[in-house]
């Protein structure tokens, strides 16, 4: 009965992953094909330079840019629209919209927003007197403004994932703390948000894997890796040193890609050996 998923299982998983390691322990012809064995070389060249380190310090950037804010701001989201409002089902349906947009759609929305002269966002700021930002040129706004952007479009995702959460907690519960005198956001500090442990961990183990490996909305709005190399993490690094202008250097892009998996296990590892001790399942 296993033998169906285990084939699909090494064959989508384990041999692309070992042919990975493969390929980061040879050179790369013209053409692509693997070369002449270098054994770590691309590891050593690749965890001595300056410019991968700039990498991995702009993947942290936007990992804490997206992951803390699309978690926090999805709570603040759901929370708000548990409050018996007229017309709430209305923005209930709004919020949730994001989740049906695609990377490509958001990134051309976001980009006519970030648009120095004809833009949204500028057009608000001059109404305040303030000047106009470069918002995807300017190497200081720029892995922030492609952040914003990431974060709108998971916090559709984030608020069903927990509206569902608060669906599941039983009435006693609140009818209890009802009585007791806790209401509003005391209830919700104290009842509401450690019941949604597991939904909000969760969240922050995917949200993270996804920031990790966002690429659509770096590549449209920040071609070529952003003003200054602002906006280029590790997987627009991967992809520039395997495809783009014809490089097919695919042992050093092979090399980062097992460098990003390691990645991925550690900080999954470090979530569930930190954060999960604190979720209460039940």
């Amino acid at each position: 009965m296993l033998v169906p998923c285990v084939v699909i299982f090494a064959l989508f998983i384990v041999w692309p992953l070992g042919k990975s390691v493969s390929l980061s322990l040879h050179g790369s012809d013209l053409f692509g094909r693997p070369d002449a064995f270098v054994g770590l070389q691309h590891y050593r060249d690749m965890l001595g330079s300056a410019e991968f380190r700039h990498i991995l310090w702009v993947t942290l950037a936007f990992v804490l840019l997206t992951v803390i804010p699309g978690v926090l701001g999805g709570l603040l989201v759901v929370l708000l629209l548990e409050q018996h409002i007229k017309g709430i089902r209305i923005f209930r349906t709004a919020f949730a919209l994001p989740f049906a947009f695609s990377v490509a759609s958001a990134s051309v929305i976001f980009a006519t927003i970030y648009n120095p002269a004809i833009g949204l966002a500028n057009g608000i700021l001059g109404k305040f007197g303030v000047d106009r930002i470069g918002w995807l040129t300017d190497p200081s706004w720029a892995l922030i403004s492609v952040a914003i952007t990431t974060v709108w479009m998971s916090i559709g995702y984030n608020v069903l994932v927990l509206s569902a959460g608060i669906g599941a907690i039983p009435d006693e519960i609140n009818e209890a703390a009802t009585l007791d005198g806790a209401g509003g956001w005391r209830a919700a500090r104290f009842i509401t948000v450690p019941m949604l442990g597991p939904q909000l961990f969760f969240l922050v183990v995917i949200s993270t894997i996804q920031s990790l490996q966002s690429f659509g909305q770096i590549k449209i709005l920040t071609p070529e890796g952003g003003p200054e190399q602002s906006t280029k993490t590790l997987v627009y690094s991967i992809y520039h040193t395997a495809f783009a202008n014809n490089a097919s250097d695919f042992g050093a892009a092979s090399a980062q890609a097992i460098v990003l998996f390691v990645i991925l296990l550690i900080c999954t590892g470090i979530q569930f050996g930190v954060l999960e001790r604190r979720v209460h399942y039940k």
